[in-house]
C-alpha cells in the first residue's frame, strides 16, 4: 500500500485542503500569504548586470542554486534576465559554479 497522495486518491488532496482550511476559520488562525512583488518591477532603477556580483548573490542558494521565481518573486522577464546574468556570472568566474566541499 502506498502512503501519498497518487493512484487512485484524486481527490483526497483537495480535500485535506479544504478540512485544513475549516478548521482554520474555526479557531480563527487562517493565514494570509502575502504575494511577492518583482523588485525590478517595483522599481525601476535598478539595473540586473552580470557584473554586480554581490547583487546578484540574492539569487543563489548558499550550495550555489539558483533560486527560483516562486520563492524569490521575481516576474517569468526578470527571472530569466537573473539566469542569464547569473550564468554570465559564473563563465567569467565573478561567482562561483558550486561551493568547494569541506
Amino acid at each position: 500500500m502506498s502512503s501519498g497522495y497518487g493512484g487512485g486518491n484524486a481527490g483526497l488532496k483537495s480535500r485535506l485542503r479544504a478540512k485544513a482550511r475549516k478548521k482554520a476559520r474555526k479557531t480563527g488562525r487562517l493565514s494570509f500569504n502575502r504575494r511577492k512583488v518583482c523588485r525590478f518591477c517595483a522599481d525601476s532603477n535598478l539595473k540586473l548586470d552580470y557584473k554586480d556580483a554581490k547583487g546578484l548573490r540574492f539569487f543563489v542558494t548558499e550550495t550555489g542554486k539558483l533560486i527560483p521565481r516562486r520563492i524569490s518573486g521575481n516576474c517569468a522577464r526578470h527571472q530569466r534576465q537573473v539566469t542569464l546574468a547569473i550564468k554570465r556570472a559564473r563563465q567569467l568566474a565573478l561567482m562561483p559554479f558550486a561551493v568547494s566541499g569541506a
